[in-house]
Formats: C-alpha cells, structure tokens, sequence
C-alpha cells in the first residue's frame, strides 16, 4: 500500500504542482485587485497584468501559447459576465432606453471600426480590410471592464448612463463578433465583402434575441413551477441556462452573446423566490472566470512585442479616445436627445477590455498573415486605453453630475 501511494504521489506531482500555481495566481489577483481599487487602476488590468508577469516574458516563466484554449475560456467567460449583467439590469430602464442602446451598439460600433480601419491602413500600412479588422476588433466595449472598474472603486454612475452603457457593452458584441469573422473570412478567401453580410448581421441577431428571450422565459417558468429537493441543484439550472444560450444560439448562427445577455435579462426580472440568491451565485461565477480569463490572456501575450508596435498603438489609441468612440456616440445618440453631460461620460465609460483580446485571437485562429501584429496592437490600445479612462472616470463623474445622490 505504501509503494502504491508512493506511486501516487510521484504520478500526481506536476498536476498538484499546476493546482498550486492556480491558487497562487487567484490569490494574488485577489490582493491586487484590492491595490487597485485604492490607487483607481481597473481590476481588469490587474488581472492582465498578473498573467503577464507569470507569462514566458515575465519572472514567473509559464509558457502558453494555445490560443484555442484562451479563446474557448474567453468565449465561456464572457456568456457568464453579459448573463450577469443582464440579471443585474431593470428591464423597465431598459426599455426606455432601447432604441439608443441599439444605436450605440451597432452605428456607434460601426463608426468607431471604419475611423480606426482607416488609420490603421495609413498609419500602421494594413491593407483597408486589414485595418477594418482591427477596427472591428477594437470597437466593442467590455461589460467586464466597465463593471469591474465601476464595482471595484466605487462609483456610482447617473442610472440612464449606467442602463445605457451596461445594455451598449451587452449587445455591441454580436456586431463586433460579426465584423470580425467577416474581415477574417474575406481575408482568409481573398474574397470580397457584399450586401449578403448585412442580411447574415440581421438573421444572427434575430436569432440571438428570440434564442435569448425564449430561454429566458422558459428559465423564469422552471423556477416558478419545479420545485427540487436539494436547493443547490437550482444554481446548477442556472449554470443550464448559461451554457445553453451562448452554444444553441451559436449552432443555428445566431449571436450566443446576444442570446446570454438576454437571457440574463428576462430571468433576473422574473418573479420567483430565488432571484437574489441565483443573482449572487452567477456573479461570484462571473468574477472568477473573469479573473481566469484575464490571468490566461496575459499569459498569451509576450510583453517584448509591444515596444515594437508602441508608436503605432499609442496613435491609434488617442483617435480611438478622442475621435473615434465620441464620434460614434454623438452619431449613435444625438437623435434621441441625450444631454451632452452623459454622451460625454458614456464616451469616457467606453473601456476595452477581454472582448477586443478574445476578437484578437480569431485572426491568430485564421493564420492570417500579420495576425500577431493585429493582437499585440489590440493589447496595446486595451492596456493604455483601459488604464487612461479607468483612472479617470471617478473624477469625470463627480465633475459632471455633482449633484447625484451618493457623490
């Protein structure tokens, strides 16, 4: 017996030793989430800048390169974090702001792609569907980065902005995820881009909402009416709900990003006896997949890289800053009358964060040929951009709105 447990333990050394480094990664971007909030740096960088440290690059050493693996836990993580957060939203607010939360997502993200496709193809020397793709890539908003930073230092936003910028972060991936596999494919084909891909955005959202509201309905029903013996079994329905979201949604070519923030929506508005408690369980969900993924996108990218494409990524960073993102929201909300006070925050709140990385790795998937190029200035304009408005936005709120309750 003793041999044998010997045998174990020698046998079980490199995966006790991998159990141990998980730990000790968790932990300490636990405790430096909790430096960041003092100093106002988002929680997000942290995260990245962990796994960065413990990268090949960094003093820790791991080598990881398998961008399938960080991009199938970005793609995991990220239905938990929009299924969160559309369980953390009032469906009244959202439908008073509907109509330019849509804009936002889809004419905004369209502004901001094409202004950053075309400095990338003059600035950076991509050719015009190269410089789209980054456009694409760069455009969306990260419900995780703007949340995180939000929760982690405290801050209360106005509640029209917060709606606004929470239902723009959840519904402005399916536009960014469909610009993308658009330019990878055409790219890929050396095929060009017709009418056809605005009938193919259409029919995927379509499917995305009914796909999202269906599950949504059908989850608010099953906890009304089944009930089970053990009460930890209903977080397990929930976990359901999630997965099943995100994957149907996706196999009938909808948009599972979509569907997961919609489906959130609908149950955590639903009347039943365990909202809060399923509220809670898919946050804590939410935030640990959010520190994983985070912590394995650091590991994935190589830090020497980036002063090689510094100068690039810091111009395209200050278009994206202050050209580019409040362009395409003054187009996307001017119509419907918002004040200039909350397009000015909904601009400053426009933090990217694991969605840009995550799109980064479908042209790493693709083998296109300046694929390591696009992510590095994805990571780039993510750390910079994130760091420069995650600071600020404390101090940008209270300026605007000094008067709100809390402040």
């Amino acid at each position: 017996m003793c041999h044998l447990l010997q045998m174990a333990a020698v046998h079980n050394t490199d995966f006790e030793r991998g159990m141990l480094i998980v730990a000790g990664l968790l932990a300490l971007s636990v405790l430096a989430s909790k430096v960041s909030a003092r100093v106002g740096i988002p929680a997000t960088l942290v995260f990245l800048a962990v796994g960065m440290l413990a990268g090949s690059d960094g003093p820790g050493g791991i080598w990881f390169d398998n961008v399938a693996t960080a991009q199938h836990l970005g793609i995991v993580a990220l239905a938990f974090i929009l299924f969160s957060c559309g369980m953390g939203t009032h469906l009244n607010l959202v439908k008073k702001l509907i109509l330019p939360a849509i804009s936002l997502a889809t004419v905004g993200v369209v502004v901001t792609a094409v202004l950053i496709g075309f400095a990338a193809h003059y600035w950076l020397n991509f050719t015009l569907y190269e410089g789209m793709l980054l456009g694409a890539i760069i455009a969306p908003t990260d419900a995780a980065a703007v949340f995180g930073t939000v929760r982690t230092q405290g801050i209360r936003l106005p509640e029209g902005v917060e709606t606004l910028v929470e239902a723009e972060s959840g519904i402005n991936d399916p536009a960014a995820v469909f610009l993308t596999n658009g330019f990878v494919g055409a790219l890929s084909t050396n095929s060009k881009i017709d009418a056809s891909l605005g009938l193919s955005f259409l029919t995927q959202m379509g499917l995305g909402c009914a796909v999202g509201i269906l599950l949504g309905w059908v989850g608010v029903k099953f906890m009304k009416k089944v009930r089970l013996e053990v009460e930890s079994l209903y977080s397990v329905v929930t976990v359901c709900l999630v997965l099943a979201s995100m994957a149907a949604t996706t196999l009938i070519g909808g948009s599972g990003f979509l569907a997961a923030y919609l489906t959130g929506l609908l149950f955590g508005n639903g009347d039943f006896q365990m909202r809060k408690s399923m509220a809670k369980f898919v946050d804590n969900v939410a935030w640990l997949l959010q520190i994983a993924m985070f912590l394995v996108l650091g590991l994935l990218v190589f830090p020497s890289n980036l002063p090689n494409i510094a100068v690039g990524g810091l111009l395209i960073v200050t278009l994206l800053t202050f050209v580019a993102r409040p362009l395409g929201v003054i187009v996307a909300l001017t119509p419907f009358r918002v004040t200039w006070r909350e397009q000015a925050l909904v601009c400053w709140c426009g933090l990217r964060g694991a969605v840009p990385i995550v799109l980064a790795t479908f042209p790493l998937m693709a083998g296109l040929e300046r694929a390591h190029e696009i992510f590095d200035v994805v990571f780039f304009v993510v750390l910079v951009s994130s760091l420069l408005q995650g600071m600020t936005i404390k101090q940008l709120n209270a300026r605007l709105f000094p008067a709100a309750p809390g402040r």
